[in-house]
């Protein structure tokens, strides 16, 4: 296992998430995923471009910075997967998950497996240039990565698009722009909304979420901390209110580890500069650690049995 840290908030719209990465280590990531008996190496942080702080351009903030970060990240996730590592990138903000994903794509296409990612986030970040309210790119990732977006940054892994709508799960999501819910629906995206959640629980949520997961499956987790609700992650730039509790949330991992299909991860968001006492770190690092089997009691194997798609 290896973990990449992405010192940049150059995506975003507050300043901050640059610290993340050093804030999981500070929580203890390390020690939590050894006691899980994985071998960890903690390859530091890339290096790349400054936030120049600057207005967007032609819809896009940072762009030529974004794509160097992402650049970066997306060689170094590629290497640790075909090394056989599982990689977990530590960022930063989300749209670094333009480079962490379409390195999974590409490792899936060179050896035919089939992958699907699971997006958490309180927000759909499928906005593009010509629709998004602040040009912050950590709310184009999605748009990006299914092809509609700025082609150098659609381009990055050699293919584009790097992934199609139907591949992604995004749970969680209670903000989305106005013209973003349109993008949505016209892409046909699953989305399991809060609305979802409440209606049918976290159980049958993640049950539909992992339906047709099988032994031919990559895992993408893309876990941006303000899937959680504020009152326990208070440590983010763009919290909404009404997430997921802690249980809900410890759930959901729990079921996608069970999969065993997990193959690669990103934590993003995170950001102490708005934390109180690390708390926020200390979650996430608590919910990663569930990614890898941590539960109340020793459990059975689950199967990959088809379950109905209930939302």
């Amino acid at each position: 296992m290896s973990l990449i840290g992405v010192p940049t908030d150059v995506g975003a719209g507050a300043r901050g998430a640059s610290m993340g990465p050093e804030a999981m280590r500070v929580a203890g990531l390390v020690g939590a995923l050894t006691r899980r008996g994985l071998t960890v190496q903690d390859r530091g942080n890339l290096a790349g471009p400054p936030n120049p702080w600057l207005p967007p351009v032609d819809g896009y903030r940072h762009l030529a910075e974004v794509l160097e970060w992402n650049s970066a990240l997306h060689e170094a996730m590629y290497t640790a997967l075909v090394e056989g590592t599982l990689p977990i990138m530590l960022g930063g903000d989300h749209c670094l998950s333009i480079g962490s994903v379409s390195a999974a794509a590409r490792f899936c296409r060179e050896t035919g497996r089939q992958l699907r990612v699971i997006w958490l986030d309180a927000h759909a970040d499928f906005n593009t240039a010509d629709v998004t309210p602040s040009g912050n790119i950590h709310g184009m990732p999605v748009s990006t990565l299914c092809g509609i977006g700025h082609p150098q940054l659609a381009a990055i892994g050699g293919t584009t698009p790097a992934i199609q709508p139907s591949w992604v799960r995004q749970i969680g999501i209670r903000s989305v722009d106005d013209a973003e819910k349109h993008l949505l629906h016209d892409q046909e995206l699953p989305v399991f909304d809060m609305r979802s959640i409440d209606e049918n629980g976290m159980r049958a949520t993640m049950e539909a979420v992992l339906d047709g997961v099988d032994e031919n499956t990559h895992l993408h987790v893309s876990f941006d901390v303000d899937f959680l609700d504020p009152e326990i992650a208070p440590g983010v730039g763009t919290t909404v209110r009404g997430g997921p509790t802690y249980r809900e949330a410890q759930l959901c991992m729990e079921m996608i580890a069970d999969t065993g299909r997990l193959g690669s991860i990103d934590v993003t968001e995170l950001n102490p500069a708005l934390d109180h006492r690390n708390l926020t770190a200390e979650v996430a690092v608590d919910l990663v650690e569930s990614l890898f089997g941590k539960s109340t009691l020793v459990r059975r194997p689950v199967t990959n049995a088809p379950l109905p798609h209930l939302l």
